[in-house]
């Protein structure tokens, strides 16, 4: 497969930006390569504020796949100026996160994507959000591999021949082996219905590496959708893997103000060092990771930047053209309005701890179930924030664009902590399932064991809040999703006395609350305290 690529941006060519130093290695390399990657757009192809808010004319926007899109062509004119090919990857999660994907449900994303001149892309696990059905409609639209070592797609039929294991790119004599997995908890943490399954990752990347090297040497890059945290683990335990690119964690790997750690992220592996990179989220940065390879394919030595994609650069003609296309139908529904905020309510930190938007969300929740005693809903839920001023339902649906609606359930108070305690159990991997509340106030702890991590657990009542009762029956109201297991919440599922998944959208429950008022008299107050 050829890195041949379309004429590069003039200007880009005229004055490249400058680039950190390599990092020499003593060996003569035999071949150089530029990783081009980004991961987790989550369709907000407008871009967003800081915030996570939908972008307006007096905020400047960050991100949005028109100046995404002018950024990778940036990137690829530094590289190809260095006489290096480039290879454009994709560490999966283009859907889901605003309106676009609500409602065209992929074909926004796959015509950006093939605008963007993808090279491979692996599967995250908010492509199966809407089931093989929607997956399957998608995956034909992409000119390119769609890689998944570890999916397992036997027992579906609409899906099998659409995905590979691992790719191979050749450059001259080297030889770029990609290898995609997906995260195993896919089954917790989307919809991909019982006929997908998800298998071990690292015995599934172990076939493909060996696949890949008994044709010969290579340099072996695996298109991660684990997280960080299993990317490390991955690169300690697993033989063979020169460089991981990941997702899924939002994690961004930059020598950038605010970045949750270095680019790359070096971890030593059974017989190699290995280099981990990741791009943030949501198409606010792009990331160049440049190789230079030794014959067998091995790293000599690499550098590279992360870029900010920032209003100052410009928006690329073809791929602002499509944005502004499939946002027409959408104009309608985001002008409608349904309520006011005194301030904005990120979603930033929702899956960290308390958070005004998880507050907001929760009580409109709880307030739609006449005898319901306490609200629960999964911080990964709230994928944008709310705008200060004006809210319309457009903004609502960005928030909450799953299409999830309330569900009800009765169930003992030792199976709800138990819930509770598995919403808690991935925090360090800033997963979805962190539990925002209302008629309930907890603790905890972080640093403790998953499945020990409360520490202090009261319910509302009495004008203030009472003991939590392990015994007592409680009427919980929550969104379908984690009612029926989504998040790790399976004692909902598995647990409930009695449960009622078929209630009104979570997104109108929400406006209704706004429109009354809600987010003026909504806070943060505690109910939520980390230790």
């Amino acid at each position: 497969m050829s890195f041949s690529r379309r004429a590069l941006l003039a200007t880009a060519l005229a004055s490249p930006l400058a680039l950190p130093a390599l990092h020499r290695a003593r060996a003569e390399a035999a071949g150089r390569v530029s990783l081009l990657h980004l991961n987790d757009l989550h369709s907000k192809h407008d871009g967003q504020q800081g915030s996570g808010a939908a972008c307006r004319a007096d905020r400047p926007c960050l991100g949005g796949s028109a100046r995404l899109a002018s950024g990778f062509d940036l990137l690829e004119a530094e590289a190809r100026a260095e006489s290096r090919p480039v290879l454009r990857l994709d560490a999966g999660d283009q859907f889901t996160g605003s309106l676009f994907h609500t409602a065209h449900q992929g074909r926004a994303e796959a015509a950006i994507q093939r605008a963007m001149r993808g090279q491979v892309m692996t599967l995250g696990n908010h492509e199966f959000d809407g089931g093989p059905e929607r997956l399957a409609a998608y995956a034909p639209l992409i000119p390119f591999p769609i890689l998944s070592a570890n999916l397992d797609v036997s027992r579906e039929p609409k899906l099998q021949g659409l995905f590979r294991s691992h790719v191979v790119f050749r450059q001259g004599e080297m030889r770029i082996g990609v290898v995609g997995v997906t995260t195993e908890t896919t089954p917790q943490a989307s919809s991909p219905g019982p006929t997908l399954a998800f298998r071990d990752a690292r015995e599934a990347a172990a076939r493909a590496i060996a696949a890949i090297r008994a044709e010969g040497p290579a340099t072996i890059v695996l298109l991660s959708h684990l997280g960080l945290a299993d990317d490390r683990k991955l690169a300690a335990e697993l033989a063979g893997v020169d460089v991981i690119v990941g997702g899924h964690s939002h994690t961004l790997l930059a020598d950038l103000p605010d970045a949750d750690g270095p680019s790359p992220t070096l971890v030593d592996g059974p017989d190699r060092q290995v280099r981990i990179v990741q791009a943030g989220a949501f198409g606010r940065w792009a990331g160049r990771f440049d190789l230079d390879l030794a014959a067998d394919g091995r790293v000599l030595s690499h550098g590279g930047r992360v870029l900010p994609i920032t209003p100052d650069l410009p928006e690329e003609a073809a791929v602002a053209a499509i944005v502004a296309e499939y946002r027409a139908p959408l104009t309608a529904l985001r002008a409608r309005p349904v309520g006011q905020s005194p301030v904005s309510l990120p979603n930033t930190d929702c899956r960290k701890g308390e958070c005004a938007l998880g507050n907001v969300v929760a009580e409109a929740m709880l307030a739609a179930v006449p005898g319901a005693e306490i609200a629960v809903t999964n911080g990964g839920g709230l994928r944008a924030g709310l705008p200060e001023g004006p809210i319309s339902l457009g903004d609502v649906l960005e928030v909450l664009p799953f299409g999830n609606t309330l569900a009800t359930l009765t169930i003992r108070g030792g199976d709800l902590r138990v819930a509770l305690e598995a919403g808690l159990s991935r925090y360090a991997e800033n997963g979805g399932g962190f539990p925002q509340v209302a008629g309930l106030r907890y603790s905890f702890d972080p640093a403790a064991p998953a499945g020990q991590r409360l520490r202090s657990l009261e319910v509302a009542g009495g004008g203030g809040f009472v003991p939590f009762d392990n015994e007592r029956a409680y009427r919980v109201v929550t969104n379908n999703f984690n009612r029926r297991g989504g998040d790790g919440y399976t004692s909902f599922r598995d647990k409930a006395l009695e449960a009622y998944d078929n209630g009104p959208p979570l997104e109108d429950v929400a406006a209704a609350y706004l429109a009354a008022g809600g987010a003026a008299r909504t806070r943060l107050d505690g109910r939520v305290t980390k230790l």
